[in-house]
């Protein structure tokens, strides 16, 4: 019994070292892949010392070089005269690799074990995942909420060049307070999309989101709201206040402000009301026929106009229509950039209506408010949407608060000259709440890119 035993332990340790082997073999492997810009490093700096080995000898004139040749040869010669050529030539090869081999392995070893990452990732995998996001298209998502939060955690394991444009009409809750209190840009969406593209700083994530619930005046305010806050403060605007975040935050690709401007939304309902603010809208209760927003024509962020122009890819959505995707749309300067571009763009369509916003809207009324606010131009050129009904939980829940799931009235969207992209990109979290998988989301959006030249279908299912 015993020696079954420990034969069973050797065999495992036997398993378990070679398995090691292969996966530092492996790794080593890796060192070797294209673009890491390891390699002509390398070999540039091994023809350096030559280099510098040749002009020490020359400016010696030689004298030591000869007499280190001479007493070489003497020893190689001594070796010969032991052992024949074809025995100690390779011998004497096999051992100058292994030292240099060994050297390099601990070497790099010692660098590894400085710069490896706290999850415990190898550096050379860590370095082939960045440069494989930072060669990643060039992205630009439009809207606000936490529907465009979503969607860059998930566009972010893609790539690293995104640029979150972000609404900044918002006047409720905490940033809301702020912005009366303090007379500052809101920055609650544009919190929650630094968090949403943080690179795996959970803390300092944690602490950017975390919101007070005592104190008095801190009540309902969150940390990232008040950092940001101060920031602008200190930088003279919010823009820069993003910018100084995104460095202690980590942030893969960059968040800009639609615009710099103090703007305040307003609606127009079909029983004639005008509602300002917007956080007001939703709550009146009426069908929207008109949106706007003071004051007009606001002046874009110029950094969000050269994101655009230089974008492999723009997306817009998905969020509240007409508080979160319509105001980035109402900037002029944005809207005239994404009607010139060249670049395909898509439009992700939410899955449920919202009361006082888009009751009994179709995904083709969905389009058509957002061509309206833009002079009936056309923005975008497909429409995500989602293939399958919630479940029944789910329905049920969101028909207690008057919202039921946008319907595809496909005749209607072709009609609108817009390509369908239908795909299961739902998630349903224990209470029936139904929100966009980050992770499926993005992989279905770069799969319709990635497919090129994405006008040869008319309509794509995943």
């Amino acid at each position: 019994m015993s020696i079954g035993f420990l034969r069973q332990a050797l065999n495992a340790l036997q398993k378990q070292s070679r398995s090691r082997t292969s996966y530092r073999v492996n790794q080593w492997f890796k060192w070797l892949s294209p673009g890491l810009s390891v390699k002509r490093w390398l070999l540039i700096s091994i023809g350096g010392v030559l280099l510098a080995s040749l002009g020490l000898a020359i400016w010696i004139k030689l004298t030591p070089i000869f007499w280190m040749i001479e007493l070489f040869r003497g020893f190689l010669g001594v070796i010969t005269n032991i052992l024949p050529n074809y025995i100690s030539g390779p011998l004497v090869l096999l051992g100058g690799l292994l030292l240099v081999l060994w050297g390099q392995t601990r070497t790099v070893g010692s660098i590894t074990k400085v710069l490896r990452a706290e999850g415990g990732e190898e550096l050379i995998d860590v370095l082939l995942a960045h440069h494989r996001l930072y060669r990643g298209p060039k992205i630009v998502v439009i809207g606000g909420g936490t529907g465009l939060s979503t969607l860059l955690r998930g566009l972010k394991t893609y790539s690293a060049n995104i640029t979150a444009i972000v609404t900044v009409a918002d006047d409720g809750g905490s940033s809301g307070r702020l912005r009366q209190e303090f007379g500052v840009l809101p920055p609650g969406d544009i919190r929650n999309c630094l968090a949403a593209l943080a690179d795996e700083e959970k803390l300092l994530t944690e602490l950017f989101q975390y919101r007070f619930r005592a104190g008095d005046g801190l009540t309902g305010h969150s940390f990232g709201n008040l950092f940001l806050t101060a920031m602008s403060d200190i930088t003279g605007d919010l823009e820069q206040a993003v910018a100084a975040s995104s460095k202690v935050l980590a942030v893969r690709g960059q968040v800009l402000p639609a615009t710099l401007s103090d703007v305040r939304l307003w609606a127009e309902l079909t029983d004639g009301r005008r509602i300002e603010g917007e956080s007001s809208i939703p709550k009146a209760g009426g069908k929207i026929v008109k949106i706007g927003c003071i004051p007009d024509n606001p002046p874009a962020v110029p950094a969000a106009i050269k994101a655009i122009k230089e974008a492999d890819y723009i997306i817009i959505g998905p969020g509240s229509l007409y508080t979160s995707l319509i105001p980035n749309l109402l900037v002029p300067e944005i809207a005239d950039a994404i009607a010139q571009t060249d670049a395909p763009r898509i439009y992700i369509c939410n899955i449920m209506t919202q009361p006082g916003e888009t009751e009994g809207y179709t995904v083709a009324d969905h389009i058509r408010a957002i061509d309206a606010a833009c002079g009936e131009r056309r923005l975008f050129d497909a429409v995500l949407i989602h293939k399958k009904s919630p479940s029944e939980q789910s329905l049920i829940r969101y028909a207690e608060q008057n919202s039921h799931p946008v319907f595809l009235d496909r005749e209607a969207v072709t009609l609108l000259g817009r390509r369908i992209v239908a795909a299961n990109v739902l998630y349903e979290d224990e209470t029936g709440f139904v929100r966009h998988n980050p992770q499926k989301l993005a992989q279905v959006l770069l799969r319709w890119y990635g497919r090129g030249h994405y006008g040869k279908r008319r309509n794509i299912t995943s």
